[in-house]
């Protein structure tokens, strides 16, 4: 990081507390339709966008039955419980650290308009980050790469522009990677370490805030 680069920021679970919350709610979702899953299951799968989400769990069968469904139930649990998602700790200070470094910041978010509203809110970042996506910007989400080729577009920038992924979970790495980015890594998505580098994380931290406090150290490569 001693060079600007274009640092592309992944939002839940990276820098709010959201990825219990949206198991719970698909959980819940899907039960509501006559599917039960294990928590664990679904969680193993948060990171990936809610396009791919039934079918991850249960086949193009599922998805061609209820996916269309199971997303909407999936919004409305989630909305019930989106009072009670907090900034992980040093989320405002890494993105004031980046700026301050001279990178350029984008959030790559594959949540919904009003979702990725809250978060902006609630963090504080309107001023901070230069740009951000939505799900209505792609097709594809994580581990696809659009989403952070999606995010460099926002900016004007070529999607072979000096960049860097910021992110919580193995979809993001693997997305950072078919992009061409290095990819940096909080613990929050509750992956295993040994998981993050085998989907070739550079670099992981506990939280946000350790990052920041590590970027004058990190070498990219």
């Amino acid at each position: 990081m001693s060079s600007p680069r274009i640092a592309v920021l992944d939002v839940d679970g990276t820098l709010v507390d959201t990825n219990y919350q949206h198991a719970l709610a698909w959980y819940r979702a899907f039960r509501s339709l006559g599917e039960t899953f294990p928590v664990w299951r679904i969680h193993r799968l948060i990171g990936m966008g809610g396009d791919r989400m039934p079918a991850a769990l249960g086949g193009d069968e599922l998805e061609e039955r209820i996916g269309d469904r199971a997303r909407e139930r999936w919004t409305e649990e989630f909305d019930a419980m989106i009072d009670e998602v907090a900034p992980l700790p040093g989320a405002r200070d890494l993105v004031v650290a980046l700026r301050d470094r001279g990178h350029r910041v984008v959030l790559a978010s594959s949540g919904q308009a009003e979702h990725v509203d809250h978060s902006l809110d609630l963090l504080d970042l309107r001023d901070l980050a230069e740009a951000w996506t939505t799900s209505a910007d792609v097709e594809s989400s994580k581990p696809a790469p659009d989403l952070l080729q999606v995010a460099l577009e926002k900016l004007g920038e070529p999607v072979d522009a000096p960049s860097v992924m910021i992110g919580d979970s193995v979809f993001d790495v693997e997305a950072a990677e078919k992009a061409g980015m290095p990819a940096l890594v909080v613990r929050s998505g509750g992956f295993g370490d040994d998981e993050l580098r085998a989907a070739g994380a550079v670099s992981i931290h506990d939280t946000p805030g350790d990052l920041a406090a590590a970027l004058d150290d990190l070498d990219l490569g």
